[in-house]
């Protein structure tokens, strides 16, 4: 079985290339790197189109226009089904595209087919509805439930733009017409109350996407309805039952339902911004060096393979075969480090990670990500001794230091050594708190990051700020109900705090 998994890899690989020569191309903007094959012309229009909805969100949201300084990285393969395999490991996946907030660094996942059914291609609308979950996540500060969270999503894909540059917004998702119009309908509250997850089917699921997006549109568009969505998020916010919320803020929820049958068979109004949105910043598009050319797949079947080994054991395979050819690159080393890293802690070779790790870093000594792996990597020597010491904690923190210094906007080295204190057993340092702070503001859609930070802020007293922090995982569609334990802890933990309050306080009035 493990061979005939490689086998269909190879072969996945082999269709993912394009005629010889088609190379990868690197597009840099103000706020994305964007990797494509092509020419750069297209990816250039596609670069500019895409930095141009990010104004248009920044500007619909009053968010300043800034140099992002822990950008997006963006990867587009040829066809949707290529980024479904990517995402399952198999074809047949209707899968389109995929947003990961990765630990290491989050990235998106979409294609270049123009597939136009109505209204915008079906691969910017892929890509637009993905970059809103990025958008939401990292720029929002409140918690969202479930259905908005995709609403909103859905809302946003249909961006589009006029041949001035002025942006439309609100206009239909056609692909969620069938859904809407011919299977049963998901009532409102079940819609306001339930995840996407729990429904029965996939069919099921289409019609909770198309409704989400039908109410986000009617609670945005229709007059009579302006306020209530910002008091129905307040509320939630404020920890008020989520029914409760919805009744107070939208009135009766069976009637809520009907008004909601009622809007899908008007027409359909959207908004043109007053003003083209200008393209911020620069454009550069450039080609990869072979190495890194020849990489690139790689990286991608490794980020997406999760911990599948047979996935893991074929991306370790190529990447050794490609070192008679690319040893003297630091990336493949890294590559092949992070790849034997990836497998479950019973079945990785530590030494080979280690040995990897230390000929690109021999390469590269301020190789960012190399360092902070060869920092884990040290960690997991450390552990394995029977009596470590404070200096073998030090040594773990060195390169994690050097990765941090050689980019201070980079917020996995600052995560990274926040950790290495909880794995020696020891109360991060005041210094190594900011420092994950910083790596919260620096990526807030990280979850492994926000948890992190919510239990130090708790840990210092301010319950009320872990506990929002909390409410964005526990309301996430995708979190498989983490945040929700996440929440009860914090609770406890608020609970413990103010019973110790009181009996001190009794203590003291004896």
């Amino acid at each position: 079985m493990h061979g005939v998994r490689v086998t269909i890899f190879a072969a996945a690989l082999a269709a993912l290339a394009t005629p010889a020569e088609a190379k990868w191309l690197r597009a840099d903007t103000e706020s994305f790197i964007i990797y494509s094959e092509g020419n750069e012309k297209s990816l250039r229009t596609f670069a500019e189109n895409l930095q141009r909805f990010d104004a248009t969100l920044r500007v619909r949201f009053g968010l300043a226009e800034a140099q992002e300084p822990n950008r997006l990285v963006i990867y587009l393969v040829p066809r949707a089904v290529d980024a479904g395999r990517l995402m399952t490991g198999k074809s047949g996946s209707s899968i389109a595209g995929w947003y990961s907030p990765a630990p290491d660094g989050s990235f998106a996942i979409s294609h270049r087919e123009n597939v136009v059914i109505k209204g915008t291609p079906q691969s910017q609308q892929t890509l637009f509805h993905e970059y809103s979950h990025h958008f939401m996540k990292r720029y929002a500060a409140a918690a969202f439930p479930a259905w908005f969270i995709e609403g909103f999503a859905e809302y946003y894909s249909t961006v589009d733009f006029t041949k001035e540059g002025r942006a439309e917004i609100g206009k239909p998702v056609y692909a969620r017409a069938f859904g809407l119009l011919t299977m049963p309908k998901v009532p409102a509250e079940r819609l306001l109350l339930q995840r996407p997850g729990e429904m029965r089917n996939s069919g099921q699921t289409d019609v909770y996407y198309g409704r989400s997006w039908l109410l986000t549109h009617m609670l945005y568009n229709d007059p009579a309805r302006a306020g209530q969505l910002p008091r129905y998020i307040e509320a939630i916010n404020r920890g008020e039952d989520m029914k409760k919320a919805a009744t107070d803020a939208f009135g009766d929820l069976a009637e809520l339902d009907k008004e909601l049958n009622r809007y899908m068979n008007k027409p359909m109004t959207f908004r043109t911004s007053a003003e083209p949105i200008a393209v911020p910043g620069k454009v550069s598009v450039t080609a990869l060096s072979a190495a890194d050319d020849a990489l690139l797949q790689l990286r991608l079947e490794r980020i997406s393979a999760g911990s599948d080994d047979a996935r893991l054991s074929a991306v370790r395979d190529e990447l050794k075969a490609l070192s008679a050819v690319h040893g003297g690159d630091a990336g493949l080393w890294f590559e092949l480090a992070s790849t034997e890293w990836g497998f479950d802690d019973d079945k990785r070779d530590i030494a080979a990670a280690r040995a990897a790790v230390d000929k690109a870093l021999a390469i590269d000594p301020k190789h960012v990500r190399a360092n902070v792996l060869l920092g884990r990597i040290m960690t997991a020597e450390v552990e394995a001794k029977a009596d470590p010491k404070a200096e073998d904690w030090n040594a773990v923190r060195k390169p994690i230091a050097l990765a941090n210094r050689t980019n201070p906007d980079d917020p996995v080295p600052l995560a990274a050594y926040f950790k290495s204190f909880l794995d020696q057993g020891r109360v991060p340092p005041p210094i190594a708190i900011e420092g994950l702070g910083r790596a919260f503001l620096l990526a807030p859609e990280n979850i492994g990051v926000r948890v992190s930070y919510a239990f130090a802020l708790a840990n210092g007293g301010k319950y009320d700020e872990a506990l929002t922090l909390a409410k964005a995982v526990a309301f996430d569609p995708h979190d498989g109900g983490q945040g929700e334990q996440l929440l009860a802890q914090l609770e406890k933990m608020r609970e413990r705090s103010n019973g110790r309050a009181a009996a001190a306080e009794a203590a003291t009035d004896d």
